[in-house]
C-alpha cells in the first residue's frame, strides 16, 4: 500500500504553493536519492522458544487440530470403578463443582455491580482521555493560528527582502558578467599590443 505523503502543519503559511512540475521534480529528486542509497538492514536475531511453544508452533506448521482439554477428571466416577480411582476422582469432582457452585452464586451476587462499576471506570478514563485530546488539539489551533497571523505580518517585509536579494543577485551576476567581458577586451588588447611589438620588432 502507498503511503501518502504527510503535510504537516509546521510548513509556512507564507510562501505559495509548488507548482506540479516542481512537485513532480523535487519527487523525483527524492526517488533518486532514496533509491541511490543502500538500506542498512541487520539481520534479525534467531528467536528463542520455551519447549511447550516450539511443540505448539510445531503442531501449527502441520496443521494439526488442538486437543480439547480433558475435563473427563471433574466427572463423577461410574459405579463399576474400583475404590482406590473412584475415591480420588470423587474428591476431585466435589471440590470441582463446590468451586463452581461458589463462583456461581457470587457472580450471581456481585457480577452485575463489577460489571456496572468496570464500564463506569473505563467511561471516565474515555472522557478524560478525550477532554486531553480536545485540549491538545485545542492548543495546536492557538499555535497554528499565532504561528499564522506572526508569519502574515511580516509577508509584505519578507516579499520585499526577497525581491532585493533576488535584484542583488542579479546585479552580482551582472557584475561578473562585464567583468569577464573586461577581462576578455584587455587580453585581446594586450594580445594586440603584443602582436605589433613583435612585428615592429623584425623590421
Amino acid at each position: 500500500m502507498v503511503v501518502p505523503p504527510a503535510y504537516h502543519e509546521s510548513l509556512p503559511y507564507i510562501d505559495t504553493e509548488p507548482t506540479p512540475e516542481a512537485l513532480d521534480a523535487a519527487r523525483a529528486l527524492i526517488q533518486a536519492e532514496a533509491t541511490s542509497q543502500p538500506r542498512a538492514s541487520s539481520p534479525a536475531p534467531e528467536p528463542s522458544f520455551s519447549p511447550a511453544i516450539q511443540s505448539e508452533l510445531s503442531r501449527i506448521a502441520s496443521s494439526t487440530a488442538s486437543q480439547p482439554l480433558d475435563l473427563s477428571r471433574y466427572e463423577a466416577p461410574s459405579s463399576d470403578a474400583p475404590p482406590a480411582t473412584a475415591l480420588p476422582s470423587s474428591a476431585v469432582a466435589q471440590s470441582y463443582l463446590e468451586s463452581r457452585q461458589s463462583n456461581l452464586a457470587l457472580l450471581e451476587k456481585w457480577g452485575k455491580n463489577a460489571w456496572l462499576l468496570g464500564n463506569h471506570a473505563l467511561e471516565s478514563e474515555l472522557q478524560a482521555l478525550e477532554r486531553d485530546l480536545a485540549a491538545a488539539k485545542r492548543d495546536i489551533d492557538l499555535v497554528n493560528l499565532e504561528r499564522r497571523n506572526r508569519q502574515e505580518a511580516v509577508a509584505a517585509e519578507m516579499k520585499t527582502l526577497d525581491e532585493t536579494w533576488r535584484a542583488g543577485v542579479g546585479r552580482v551576476l551582472e557584475t561578473e558578467v562585464a567583468v569577464e567581458e573586461l577581462n576578455g577586451k584587455i587580453r585581446e588588447e594586450l594580445a594586440r599590443r603584443a602582436g605589433q611589438h613583435t612585428e615592429v620588432s623584425g623590421q
